[in-house]
């Protein structure tokens, strides 16, 4: 009979255990970007620190952020928010679309209307050069960010910014720690 519940008992553990978590089906970086760029070492022992993100995916269909380091992923966050208008390359100022292509982590605002943010640098040439030709500004003010600066509910529903990437405060803090400025970020649709 103890051997029974001897049994029962690893049964059990074996099930609270969980899945193994798998990273092997994310995409993998544009050829486009290369991946030799110097980033700086983290300061910490690698086992402490975390590993800093020398590349950014973001596929809006999925609603990924993927955050790599030599061509391997090292943190995902899922469930992105976007511009009221998710579907298609953001072309004008006030078309609430968030851009597709490659672009670069410029800046980063501790002090935004959301909770941190890290500045995309649309527009690039071709982008202003495209709403130029109708007579347009292409905008700018892409960031990712954070949910409202002051808002303490849960995570806002729908894609409510003006084309900017919202996250939780929780994933915007972590991607602000491993994400230095100049980082590529290529946003696919």
């Amino acid at each position: 009979m103890n051997r029974f519940f001897a049994s029962l008992l690893l049964l059990l553990l074996a099930a609270c255990a969980g899945p193994p978590v798998q990273v092997a089906e994310a995409p993998q970086p544009s050829a486009q970007i290369g991946t030799e760029r110097a980033v700086p070492a983290p300061a910490a022992s690698p086992a402490r620190a975390p590993l800093v993100a020398d590349y950014l995916l973001v596929d809006k269909s999925e609603r990924l952020l993927i955050a790599y380091r030599n061509g391997k992923p090292i943190r995902s966050f899922r469930g992105l928010k976007f511009g009221a208008a998710p579907t298609g390359h953001k072309r004008f100022e006030g078309d609430e679309r968030t851009p597709e292509g490659l672009y670069t982590i410029d800046t980063r605002n501790p002090q935004s209307r959301f909770h941190l943010s890290l500045r995309i640098s649309y527009p690039n040439r071709a982008d202003r050069a495209f709403a130029a030709q109708y007579g347009r500004s292409a905008g700018g003010d892409i960031f990712i960010h954070g949910q409202p600066t002051g808002y303490r509910g849960p995570p806002l529903p729908g894609d409510w910014t003006d084309g900017c990437i919202a996250l939780t405060n929780a994933e915007i803090e972590e991607l602000w720690r491993i994400v230095p400025d100049g980082t590529p970020i290529e946003i696919r649709a």
